[in-house]
């Protein structure tokens, strides 16, 4: 009998091995490239996910337009979360997702924002124009979809043109706020998830004044984890995923 327990077990760890390639959940580390604005929620998200399941995360963030480039390039990348849709779908034209992975994860914001200690008073757009104002800092609009947004913005107000001596440019929206909390700008265009953690002073840009900022991601078809890949994607649209998101000022629709 006992011979017969021991054969048996053999034969389902034999039949496990087969299934999941020898490994278990608890070895396996998604490599997730994210753009810089949700560095905040998809590191407390990523910490959820590692509890409830076992995946491991490491995060890459940077801007969306650099991380597509290194996803082009090769780079090894399980996820891809962009703060701009438009850069998952470059992807997708070039056959690196896997296309029923793709959602819409959240609808981003844009704000104005300055110290808690600067003698500025922000009340509109507007007020970039003050003659007191001598750095404003954006993110990179080549690169940067925050940085897109505030291009728009100003254009909007008919400001662009008017500031272009004054606009101090970040690789990242990360950076871009950082260039305001060292004092080496006076105002900055930044996401809102990274205003809201601030002790800065902010207010929103209205949403009429640049296209929707529509945050979407996939799963990378060269992933060796594509399962696990699918649950964090799955994990983000649930209950635990949105409410964190919605903690940082992102609204989560549902992919149209």
């Amino acid at each position: 009998m006992k011979l017969y327990q021991m054969m048996l077990c053999l034969i389902l760890m034999s039949h496990l091995s087969a299934c999941t390639g020898g490994s278990t959940q608890s070895d396996v580390t998604l490599t997730i490239s994210a753009a810089a604005n949700v560095s905040g929620a998809f590191t407390e998200i990523g910490e959820a996910f590692t509890e409830a399941t076992g995946i491991t995360i490491a995060f890459n963030f940077a801007a969306s337009g650099q991380l597509t480039q290194q996803i082009l390039q090769g780079a090894p990348v399980d996820i891809f979360a962009s703060a701009d849709e438009a850069f998952v779908d470059t992807l997708a034209e070039n056959n690196l997702i896997i296309p029923e992975t793709r959602i819409i994860y959240a609808i981003g914001r844009l704000t104005l924002w300055t110290r808690a200690d600067s003698p500025l008073t922000l009340d509109s757009i507007a007020d970039v124009n003050n003659p007191a104002i001598t750095n404003i800092a954006i993110a990179n609009p080549e690169t940067a979809p925050y940085g897109i947004a505030a291009r728009e913005a100003l254009q909007a107000v008919g400001l662009w043109d008017t500031l272009q001596d004054k606009l101090v440019f970040g690789e990242n929206i990360a950076q871009t706020l950082q260039y305001a909390e060292s004092g080496n700008a006076d105002v900055a265009f930044v996401a809102l998830s990274l205003s809201i953690p601030t002790d800065g002073k902010w207010i929103l840009i209205p949403d009429e004044l640049y296209h929707p900022i529509r945050q979407a991601m996939a799963v990378v078809n060269t992933t060796q984890y594509e399962t696990e890949a699918r649950q964090f994607v799955e994990f983000i649209q649930g209950a635990m995923g949105r409410e964190i998101l919605d903690r940082y000022g992102f609204t989560t629709p549902n992919e149209d």
